[in-house]
């Protein structure tokens, strides 16, 4: 069919109160600048972007700001290209609750197995997950509730790690921010990788992140350290990773027999030395894999594994794949 005659895309959010306003207000900017730079190209804007609740009118958000909603769920009919689900976490002391609201559930039981593709937001992840549409598939969710969607919904395979996760129609994303990331994912999908692009440049993007990458690096995924030797130590690990860090070597730097050490250290980060050295030499290669055309020779030295066997078995292990395999798939041109 011509593209010209082809029926706009239709985006539909669905939004209840309380909603992470950035969810909603996230992709749907993606979209619009998705349709600015097709119209550049002087092709057809595609995407159609609509909010719906349970009722029309104001919707305030967690942030205090209001959405406008004018479309209800029991009037709408039209086919639904992509259906965002974006959610709500409430962060607390002890633990971190995903907010699931009884009437997106209920809609999504309706719409959504017809639903072009559905994609849930951070913790949307648990609204699309009471109705039913996540069993069965891999996926994603804010890293606090991430277990929490693991033990409710045994069905459904997760994974707290990456920024997005694709398996079938279902995408689902990490928290707040990463709803822009799988919402670029989407414009790639539907227009290529090259408009996918400029609206990240658009949007000053830092860089169009694949959804394989961590939702947080190693520093952010420890716990903070209340003694400042450990947090010099943890900073200094990460400045010399081609440097003897075994646990005796460590231990003789803060001057603590290794048994003491290794009791403060898992005390003081969560992690035992020899993991977190381990994951702080992961990342670094996973930087250089992405971002430079070294040989993984090289990689594999100036990050510490002392040989290429160690540096292959590391990636296979943590990641499920090969540091080629993974090259391939997450690499960043220089001009991205």
């Amino acid at each position: 069919m011509d593209a010209s005659l082809r029926d706009p895309h239709l985006v539909v959010i669905a939004v209840f109160p309380g909603i992470d306003a950035l969810d909603v207000t996230g992709p749907a900017e993606a979209f619009a600048i998705a349709n600015q730079m097709l119209r550049l190209r002087g092709r057809r804007t595609d995407y159609e972007v609509r909010l719906i609740g349970e009722r029309r009118g104001p919707v305030p958000t967690f942030s205090g700001i209001q959405l406008y909603v004018e479309h209800e769920f029991a009037e709408h009919r039209e086919p639904i290209g992509t259906l965002v689900v974006p959610g709500r976490v409430d962060i607390g002391a002890v633990s971190a609750v995903p907010q699931v609201d009884p009437a997106v559930v209920t809609w999504l039981r309706e719409v959504g197995p017809a639903a072009g593709r559905v994609a849930s937001v951070c913790a949307g992840a648990h609204i699309t997950a009471a109705a039913g549409l996540l069993d069965g598939h891999r996926a994603t969710t804010h890293w606090a509730t991430a277990g929490r969607l693991a033990s409710e919904h045994p069905a459904i395979e997760v994974d707290a790690d990456p920024i997005f996760v694709r398996s079938g129609r279902m995408w689902t994303s990490a928290g707040i921010t990463a709803s822009i990331d799988l919402a670029v994912a989407l414009v790639a999908e539907d227009h290529g990788d090259q408009v996918a692009l400029d609206v990240a440049r658009a949007m000053v993007m830092y860089m169009q992140r694949p959804g394989g990458q961590s939702q947080f690096s190693v520093p952010l995924a420890q716990l903070p350290s209340t003694r400042e030797d450990v947090h010099s130590l943890r900073r200094w690990i990460g400045e010399h990773l081609d440097d003897d860090l075994s646990v005796q070597a460590l231990a003789g730097r803060m001057a603590m027999s290794e048994r003491h050490f290794a009791r403060v250290f898992l005390a003081e980060t969560g992690s035992t030395p020899g993991a977190f050295v381990e994951q702080m030499r992961l990342e670094a290669a996973r930087r250089l894999l992405e971002r430079t055309d070294r040989l993984t020779t090289d990689i594999a030295r100036t990050c510490g594994f002392g040989s290429v066997e160690t540096f292959y078995r590391v990636v296979r292990d943590r990641l499920g794949t090969t540091p080629g395999e993974y090259r391939n798939r997450f690499r960043i041109s220089a001009t991205a």
